[in-house]
């Protein structure tokens, strides 16, 4: 398979990554005159980042991975921080309150960090991004609001802006209630006397010397000040505006509940004289209960919190699969994304070429993803830990190298880093659910027919012998539909509502324990 034969292929591939980066494509028919297409994801410093900053990240960077397939225009991933933002409130969880309630409303990037190890809040808060970013191994350019602002790469795109004043309010007063378009400027000057971001209304503005002016709300006097060199930061639907602009960004996402946003910076773009972005608004994700996950409420799982029970592989599946889909982002979804994974990856290679580029296992690795020999699923060897109570990994490989000879910790790394996970998640979320029920007499008698013709096989049978038992034992005792009587199997032998494929599981833990477990309910 060529690259050749790649690129025709991804040209009509339905795959969400490729769908996006066939939008760039369109936007430069004959290439992009500044030689590069420029994808953006924006960060706020005011707090660490988090599951939502991840998925944003790994997907733009699905969708840059996918136009290098299409195109051999070179491409480059801006992680944005808006630290020039006013400090706004106080985090619970930051040491030194008081002191930090001192610097309220002054830009995160000259807040003094409560722990000492940066030159500001802002900048512990990048570090932190950057060894997010890193820790992923994503590949991106780091810039800071601060030092755009400061450094002067955003004064003529800001001048723009004080050139075209009315028309930017035009887009934005309309949106605003009365009282706050009573007060509303575009422009929020840096106090030069305390620092702080200032939301007040402008009393005067002169394009041509590049200025606004505005009273000073404590003193009433008149402070004229220049829109550049970091005097000013802009209100954030005008600042994205802008950015997108001064900095030629040609793609970035947003989560649903900034459409309205991207409208309206999009519509200052224009006005700005520049095309907005393409990109696409991402669904949201949803807490155990289906509501919205809250950074102040911790109702949602981060990241380090899947990856205590889970590769991160697993982790970019997730965000992969429907991402315009609202999905619950809970505990229980881990084990089913984590399979799922290693499904796609062993599909891979026996597939042809368009359905390798719709396989999410492309995507996630940008290309051929690695070989996995993983000869159990997670699932099962979830209720691998559960059955044999224990969280020894060699008690554990024991039954695994007993089913599957050749299996070590040492040949299969995957699957060893596996039972660890796996030891972890059951001890934390399945053992403390287990509730075995006791079997009713059908039940009670179709367990006795089952272990009885477990024991005609006798042990060493492969999985698919036991399976086909099973079956007949389940189909003897009348259960119609069949997944009731499996239902019932999981219930009194696993204490569980749902299982692993029972034929795999008696051959992983062995004839003797299975039938152990019958026995145990039926006394």
């Amino acid at each position: 398979m060529t690259d050749t034969d790649i690129r025709t292929a991804a040209m009509t591939n339905k795959a969400w990554p490729f769908e996006e980066a066939r939008k760039l494509l369109d936007r430069y028919p004959g290439g992009p005159a500044k030689g590069h297409v420029l994808f953006e994801t924006g960060y706020g410093p005011s707090g660490l980042p988090h599951i939502g900053t991840f998925g944003e990240v790994v997907r733009t960077t699905m969708v840059r991975r996918a136009f290098a397939v299409l195109s051999d225009v070179p491409t480059r991933l801006v992680a944005f921080s808006d630290d020039m933002d006013g400090f706004r409130k106080v985090p619970d969880n930051l040491p030194e309150q008081e002191m930090l309630r001192a610097h309220l409303g002054q830009p995160l990037s000259a807040v003094p960090d409560p722990f000492g190890t940066h030159a500001s809040l802002g900048a512990h808060n990048n570090a932190r991004l950057r060894a997010f970013l890193d820790r992923f191994g994503f590949d991106y350019e780091f810039m800071s609001s601060t030092d755009c602002y400061r450094g002067g790469m955003f004064d003529a795109t800001l001048l723009k802006v004080l050139a075209n004043y009315d028309a930017v309010m035009g887009v934005i007063l309309p949106t605003l209630g009365p009282d706050r378009r009573a007060t509303y400027a575009p422009f929020l000057p840096l106090c030069p006397r305390t620092g702080i971001v200032l939301q007040v209304p402008l009393t005067a503005r002169d394009a041509d010397a590049g200025t606004v002016s505005y009273a000073d709300p404590v003193t009433g006097d008149t402070v004229t000040v220049p829109v550049t060199g970091g005097h000013c930061k802009l209100q954030w639907k005008v600042d994205w505006a802008m950015r997108w602009v001064a900095l030629g960004v040609d793609y970035e996402m947003a989560g649903k509940d900034l459409i309205d946003s991207v409208t309206l910076s999009g519509r200052i773009a224009r006005i700005l004289g520049a095309k907005p972005p393409e990109g696409f608004n991402y669904e949201l994700f949803l807490d155990a209960a289906g509501g919205k996950i809250s950074k102040s409420k911790g109702n949602g799982l981060g990241v380090d919190e899947w990856l205590k029970y889970a590769a991160p592989e697993s982790l970019a599946l997730y965000m992969y699969q429907s991402p315009r889909k609202a999905k619950r982002l809970h505990f229980d979804v881990i084990p089913k994304a984590v399979d799922e994974y290693f499904a796609f990856a062993a599909a891979y290679p026996g597939q042809p070429v368009d359905q390798r580029l719709g396989n999410p296992a492309f995507h996630l690795h940008g290309g051929d993803p690695p070989a996995i020999d993983l000869p159990l699923t997670f699932g099962l060897l979830l209720n691998l830990v559960t059955v044999a109570g224990t969280s020894d990994p060699a008690v554990l490989w024991g039954y695994v190298s007993r089913s599957f000879p050749g299996t070590s910790a040492a040949t299969h790394p995957e699957l060893d880093a596996l039972v660890n996970y796996a030891i972890r998640y059951a001890r934390d979320f399945v053992v403390p659910t287990l509730a075995r029920r006791k079997p009713d007499a059908r039940e009670a008698a179709a367990l006795a027919d089952l272990d009885a013709r477990l024991a005609a096989i006798g042990p060493g049978a492969d999985a698919e012998a036991y399976q086909n038992e099973v079956y007949e034992a389940g189909k003897a005792a009348g259960f119609d539909p069949l997944r009731d009587w499996f239902k019932a199997l999981y219930e009194t032998l696993l204490g569980t509502s749902n299982g692993p494929r029972m034929g795999s599981f008696i051959a992983l833990y062995g004839l003797e324990g299975a039938r152990g477990l019958i026995a145990e309910s039926l006394t």
